[in-house]
């Protein structure tokens, strides 16, 4: 039976009839067997004729596959005749990473439709449809952006976004000028059978880095893939040889998902240079829950982005892949409440909002209070006495932790969520003293808001806006917590003169997805307010006079965690006397705490203070024997003090410990270059890249040593990524141009600067008002 296939005039297979079909299958079942049968027609008798039925089954799988093949080779000639091959014909889907495995490109109808799947699995499509990967092309956030790519650039472009936003547009050669193809795959994104026909990996560079295979539901006795849709009873008969064809290992783990979750923008996208657009998969293999880094300042258990995305759940609904009532969650709930909510998904923005409170991601510390012009800071608060007097000049210091996200605060795209930090002061009768972080009338956020965000500029300085990534060139201020560290955040505000009673302290943090400027941009400014989700927040009552020490609240960290988290905060801010003397109150508290020594060494290198920094570095030693974090911290002062045997030591133990620590190998790589050991040392930087293909340092000393060995190829090709992967410093230009022009955002970029209201006179001064 012959179709002509809706996208092209090419005649194919149709494999199987579809799930709403089900009367033709004895019918089409006898067309697969009745050539093979015709041939073996004389046989006779039935244990014979078993024989010749499985012999002729299987050369009518085969025979299916090679007419199917034959029929995806015909479907890419047809589509590679007139296809824009702008960035070469060895890159068809370039400026993305994907690869058909075999070549070519793939029909779009050869991807069975979700609801075909959907017979068997109603949880999993339930669940699907209305989560991001179903909506990831057709929703107008993403439509807006990648809309101006293509008429700015050309579609051809654009297939750098939709190698993980419509694969199918992209694999069937779709994106190219007066293509032909029917693009009802639009509505429907990431399919059922997009992510479960992926066979390989690439590197975890990102930007669609997979392998694409034959997508199939089954595959035969010998393994081969049978194309298409297949008919249910047949699986069911055959789960097993479903599970082969659907299911991989290595879906189960963080590698998988970089695929998609990290991104760059290369050199053919923007004219200019390869540059990081997002790292999630990197933050990760950072955090404390990857157990592949020994720097992080926390320990915690194993967990991948499977284990919090994709959390079993009792199921609602009918499914084969249901196991003991429980289903991993194809709803993968994250951050993104717009599109459920601008396509009315309650249930997904439900498990969305409830996902971003249920999880203790992250910590708010009202830790301390300065008077304005005393050095002295007094804190952990409710943990210490206070005495505040009406017209006290206030500095308050919030610490925000990023407790237990396995990536930063924000991960991806934070040109265009809204994360931010609103601080609140009120008296006894609920009247506003000082706020900060509110919303507008227009619901544009406070300018002067801490948020956790960025501003990526174009060559001219000029903000991004409609996140044109193609155009970006430079980042003016990145503000972000990653994952396991903290932040400081301070306020200053008068108390009033007249004050009676109480104030009260509320910090909390907010998020809202998208940036009110940019909802505007896609929908006009006649729409709904889009939702704003608190993820944590803390309130502290401060009575004028003495206020004594106070119980902990539930969520609140012991104080030596509260001291340790206020100098992270500190360190990140470069202000590493303030960072000691908090580590010293960590182990003041907590003597046996070996990484409170850590920490203190780690802040003393930075300040180079390398005296101090062995002394604190050979205590946490002493309390805890062959800990990697403290033996990786000793190495880098015994190589300042030129011991390279102690150094060479230290550095192997870290790496035997944690064989894919990026740090550590980039480290030893350091170590045996300098010892002239450039065979150990071309090891540790090639294991390093395999880690991270991206990483700087792999290219540049891999260049060095590929050319002393005579491998020149090699090394020019580790020298090209190295000229367009490092920072362009000329990219500063345009990043101070911004900042120039925004007085309050160039405020928000340096580290260590204060919220305020008050006049400079009197907020620098610490005096008493009138």
């Amino acid at each position: 039976m012959f179709l002509s296939h809706p996208e092209t005039d090419v005649d194919i297979v149709k494999v199987m009839p579809s799930h709403d079909d089900q009367r033709l299958r004895p019918l089409r079942m006898l067309f697969l067997f009745w050539l093979p049968l015709t041939v073996c027609r004389l046989q006779r008798g039935f244990a014979a004729l078993s024989g010749v039925v499985i012999a002729c089954m299987i050369f009518s799988s085969v025979a299916f596959g090679q007419e199917q093949d034959a029929a995806r080779k015909q479907y890419s000639k047809k589509i590679a005749s007139d296809y824009n091959y702008r960035f070469g014909k060895e890159l068809p889907f370039a400026p993305g990473n994907p690869e058909v495995q075999g070549g070519g490109f793939i029909q779009p109808g050869a991807f069975p439709d979700a609801k075909y799947c959907a017979h068997c699995h109603q949880e999993a499509y339930h669940q699907w449809r209305q989560a991001l990967h179903s909506n990831s092309f057709r929703e107008p956030f993403y439509r807006t952006s990648v809309n101006l790519l293509n008429n700015t650039k050309g579609i051809e472009f654009s297939r750098h976004c939709d190698s993980c936003h419509n694969p199918i547009g992209v694999l069937s050669g779709a994106l190219t000028e007066n293509s032909q193809v029917d693009r009802k795959f639009d509505n429907n994104g990431l399919t059922c059978m997009v992510c479960h026909s992926i066979q390989k990996l690439k590197s975890t560079s990102g930007n669609g880095g997979y392998i694409m295979g034959v997508p199939s539901v089954m595959v035969d006795e010998n393994g081969n893939r049978i194309p298409g849709e297949v008919p249910y009873d047949e699986i069911l008969k055959h789960t097993d040889r479903h599970s082969q064809a659907i299911m991989q290992g290595f879906y189960r783990t963080p590698e998988f998902c970089a695929a998609c979750h990290k991104a760059n923008l290369p050199e053919p996208l923007n004219d200019y240079k390869f540059l990081s657009a997002f790292t999630t998969f990197d933050e990760w293999q950072d955090s404390k829950f990857s157990h592949r880094n020994p720097l992080t300042f926390y320990p915690g258990d194993f967990k991948t982005c499977q284990n919090c995305h994709m959390q079993r759940a009792p199921n609602t609904l009918p499914d084969y892949g249901a196991k003991n009532g429980t289903f991993a969650s194809h709803s993968w709930a994250a951050g993104n409440t717009g599109v459920p909510f601008y396509y009315g998904f309650d249930e997904q923005l439900e498990k969305t909002t409830k996902f971003l409170q249920a999880g203790n991601y992250l910590n708010v510390d009202i830790f301390g209070i300065k008077m304005a012009g005393n050095k002295q800071l007094i804190g952990p608060l409710g943990s210490v006495p206070i005495h505040i007097e009406p017209n006290d000049v206030l500095d308050a210091y919030v610490v925000i932790q990023n407790k237990n996200i396995g990536h930063s605060l924000i991960p991806e795209v934070r040109d265009l969520y809204e994360a931010w930090l609103e601080f609140d002061v009120k008296d006894s009768q609920g009247k506003d003293i000082y706020h900060s972080g509110f919303l507008r009338p227009d619901g544009e956020l406070d300018p002067r808001a801490h948020s956790f965000t960025n501003r990526p500029v174009d060559k001219n300085g000029t903000f991004v806006d409609n996140h044109q990534v193609q155009t970006i060139h430079s980042v003016a201020y990145d503000n972000t917590i990653q994952s396991g560290r903290s932040t400081l955040v301070r306020y200053r505000f008068r108390v009033p003169a007249d004050i009676k009673s109480s104030i009260s302290i509320t910090a909390k943090i907010n998020y809202r997805h998208f940036r009110q400027s940019y909802i505007n941009n896609v929908l006009g400014e006649n729409h709904p307010a889009y939702p704003i989700v608190e993820i944590a927040s803390r309130t502290r009552t401060l009575r004028i006079g003495d206020n004594l020490p106070t119980a902990a609240e539930a969520n609140d960290n012991p104080d030596w965690m509260r001291w340790n988290n206020l100098g992270i905060g500190y360190l990140d801010q470069l202000q590493y006397a303030a960072s000691v003397q908090a580590f010293a109150e960590v182990v003041r508290l907590r003597p046996d705490y070996a990484d409170g020594y850590t920490n203190i060494a780690l802040t003393d290198i930075e300040w180079e203070q390398f005296g101090p920094a062995r002394k604190a570095i050979d205590k946490a030693l002493l309390l805890s024997p062959n800990n990697a974090r403290a033996l990786y911290y000793r190495a880098l002062l015994e190589r300042r003090a030129g011991q390279s045997d102690a150094e060479l030591a230290d550095l192997e133990e870290v790496v035997q410990q944690y064989p894919q620590s990026r740090d550590a190998r980039r480290e030893l790589g350091i170590t045996y270059f300098q010892r002239d050991d450039d065979e150990n040392a071309m090891q540790q930087f090639e294991a390093l890249e395999k880690i991270d293909p991206d990483d700087v340092a792999a290219h540049y000393n891999l260049a060095v040593l590929y050319r002393r060995m005579g491998m020149k190829k090699q090394a020019e090709q580790e020298q090209m990524l190295l000229l367009t992967e490092k920072v362009d410093p000329e990219s500063l230009t345009s990043s101070l141009a911004f900042l120039r022009s925004h007085p309050d955002v160039s405020t928000e970029s340096v580290p260590w600067h204060i919220h305020t209201d008050l006049p400079q006179k009197d907020a620098g001064s610490g005096k008493k008002g009138p």
